[in-house]
């Protein structure tokens, strides 16, 4: 995993139609940038961020209490998704249009708003693309503070709507995340184009005060549970169903965001069947896509059982904006052992930020790596793609980590982070509250 990448400027082109669904293309956040950067010192802080971020879920689970879309026939978009490297991330990116402008945005199932960056900006970062702007688009309009619409920012985001000063009272809103990284602004409804299809009256934060690490993203796409999701808005359009495969951070490697379509659609290249486990129903974890892991295995040999404390805990998160898994200390340490004693006569190197267990492989041209399976109830199972087992902190391969990492308490709830989901095809079909999995390499559409 080198950080020399080819900038593309076309980081969203739509490619038009296969097997009736529209291609845009979805691509990791860090992509799109030029800049040349110290990696190890960027990546140490990402860890860090997203150590952050996982303490910030956490927190959302232990405090969280138990409209406008025009409807057209059901129909599959595709976007195309690509690792964000170059705009400073380890999330992924994907691009939109919005009031006809084109924006590339950070794809994140663990929150619920999209939001831009706004004109006129009171505190903005830097991102690749002009700021949107409201006030000379045709179809962008307020949303007024005592609407139902503004109510519903409390379940999506954790903070009330609150009125705003001007003469017509518009709905303000906020979006703190566990990085310290927030968006705060008004909310506002707009034409959102996915591909080929067009949503008329998307409702979206309109980021007036925004600071963190968000690259060189223009915002950020929802794909929570929540009323305001952007897969909630358009369930009269794409049936609440959708999917990703992730690719790796390697450059030209591109895979696609799925919106719509039935959960078996002949769309996805899959290489392995498609398994499929329920969605739990925890009502601390509405707004999250929750499953009930029951198995993990290293080399065939299994960890977990069915009584394992997942199921205790009331499930498993699974979450494209976490990068890094995130296991309870008793499991993360017996899938140590266990690795360590099958990946065994290697050198060790200095751990990485919030990763402990590091090789040097520099002088090995191949190494054999087991296999790790994630078993999940109804035998639905997740084969961990090699690219997500090691995290290379160096290109030399002199310091190659095991890509999980443990919570700080048995009792948090574990995160399926995209590090482990690469090429793979998952499935999220909330209208049947079932997830699937399927091998497929995310390197082009």
């Amino acid at each position: 995993m080198s950080d020399k990448h080819t900038p593309n400027p076309n980081i969203a082109i739509a490619l038009g139609t296969e097997k009736g669904a529209i291609v845009l293309e979805m691509k990791h956040r860090d992509y799109c940038s030029g800049k040349t950067i110290d990696w190890s010192k960027e990546q140490k802080k990402r860890l860090i961020l997203d150590k952050l971020h996982v303490q910030n879920l956490q927190s959302r689970i232990r405090t969280t209490n138990s409209g406008n879309i025009k409807a057209v026939s059901e129909s599959n978009t595709q976007i195309p998704l690509t690792s964000g490297m170059k705009l400073q991330t380890l999330n992924y990116i994907v691009t939109i249009q919005l009031g006809g402008k084109k924006m590339a945005v950070i794809v994140d199932t663990g929150s619920d708003l999209t939001w831009v960056q706004c004109q006129p900006c009171k505190s903005c970062y830097t991102q690749q693309d002009p700021l949107f702007n409201p006030s000379i688009s045709p179809s962008y309009k307020k949303v007024e503070c005592n609407s139902s619409t503004c109510q519903s920012l409390l379940f999506a985001t954790g903070n009330s709507g609150v009125c705003s000063n001007n003469p017509d009272p518009t709905c303000n809103y906020l979006v703190s995340y566990g990085d310290g990284s927030y968006t705060r602004g008004d909310l506002g409804s707009e034409r959102l184009v996915l591909g080929t299809t067009p949503v008329e009256g998307f409702i979206i934060g309109c980021g007036r005060n925004n600071k963190g690490l968000f690259g060189g993203a223009s915002g950020l796409m929802g794909l929570g549970r929540s009323d305001l999701s952007l897969i909630s808005q358009t369930k009269s359009i794409f049936g609440g169903v959708f999917s990703y495969c992730l690719p790796s951070t390697q450059p030209g490697a591109s895979g696609s965001l799925v919106l719509g379509g039935d959960s078996n659609s002949s769309v996805y290249k899959n290489s392995t069947p498609i398994t499929f486990t329920r969605m739990v129903s925890n009502p601390q974890l509405s707004t999250f896509y929750v499953l009930n892991l029951t198995g993990v295995s290293i080399g065939g040999v299994r960890l977990l059982s069915g009584s394992s404390s997942f199921v205790k805990l009331g499930g498993i998160l699974i979450d494209s904006g976490t990068v890094i898994t995130r296991l309870p200390p008793s499991i993360y340490n017996a899938f140590k052992a266990e690795f360590l004693k099958q990946f065994s006569g290697f050198p060790s190197a200095p751990g990485f930020s919030i990763l402990e267990t590091c090789f040097n492989l520099s002088a090995y041209q191949e190494v054999n790596i087991p296999v790790v399976k994630l078993q999940f109830e109804g035998n639905a199972e997740m084969a961990v793609d090699v690219m997500g087992i090691f995290y290379f902190v160096k290109a030399d391969a002199s310091q190659v980590c095991l890509a999980l990492a443990s919570l700080s308490y048995e009792d948090e709830i574990g995160i399926i982070g995209n590090y482990q989901q690469k090429n793979q095809r998952v499935i999220y079909d909330t209208k049947e509250s079932k997830l699937g999995f399927a091998g497929e390499s995310c390197t082009s559409l």
